[in-house]
C-alpha cells in the first residue's frame, strides 16, 4: 500500500487593522472562506494545472475564528506552491488579511501541539484585549475549538 505524504502547516491569519470599517471583527473566517481564497490564488499564480495539481491533497483541516489560527494539509510535492500561493493572498472576502506562517510540518501530532499551544497564547491575549466582552459563549466556542484540534487525525 501506498502512504501520500503530506506537509502540514499552521498558520496565522492577520486581519489588516487598518482598515476603514468600524466593525472590529468584520469576517467570519471559516474553513470554506479561507479554502476559497488560497484556491483562487492558486488559480491565479499557477494556472488551472496547478489548481488541479494542488487540489488532490490540500486540505483546511482546522480554522479557529477567535484566534485566526489555522491547520492547512498539503501534499510533499507541492506544498511550497501552496505555500507561495497563501503568502499571495491579500484579502478573504473584502477584509485585507495577511498570511503567517508558525509551523510546517510532516507530521500531524506536532502540528496540532504547535497549534493548539498558539491557540491557547493568542486566547489569553484576546481576553485581555477585549476583557469584559469576552462573553461565556466565546469562551465556550475556544474551549470547543481546543477539543477539535486535540481530536484532529489523518
Amino acid at each position: 500500500m501506498v502512504q501520500f505524504k503530506n506537509r502540514y502547516l499552521v498558520m496565522e491569519i492577520l486581519v489588516d487593522l487598518n482598515r476603514e470599517t468600524g466593525d472590529p471583527d468584520p469576517i467570519v473566517l471559516s474553513g470554506f472562506n479561507v479554502t476559497k481564497a488560497i484556491k483562487d490564488s492558486i488559480q491565479l499564480n499557477f494556472g488551472e494545472c496547478g489548481l488541479a495539481s494542488s487540489l488532490l491533497s490540500f486540505q483546511v483541516k482546522y480554522v479557529n475564528p477567535i484566534t485566526k489560527i489555522c491547520i492547512i494539509r498539503a501534499s510533499r510535492d507541492d506544498h511550497k506552491m501552496i505555500w507561495a500561493s497563501i503568502t499571495m493572498v491579500r484579502s478573504i472576502g473584502r477584509c485585507p488579511v495577511t498570511f503567517n506562517l508558525l509551523d510546517l510540518s510532516g507530521c500531524i501530532r506536532v502540528c496540532r501541539r504547535k497549534a493548539l499551544e498558539c491557540d491557547e497564547t493568542k486566547f489569553e491575549q484576546y481576553k485581555l484585549l477585549y476583557g469584559d466582552r469576552v462573553t461565556p459563549e466565546i469562551e465556550k466556542s475556544v474551549k470547543s475549538n481546543f477539543e477539535r484540534i486535540k481530536a484532529l487525525e489523518n
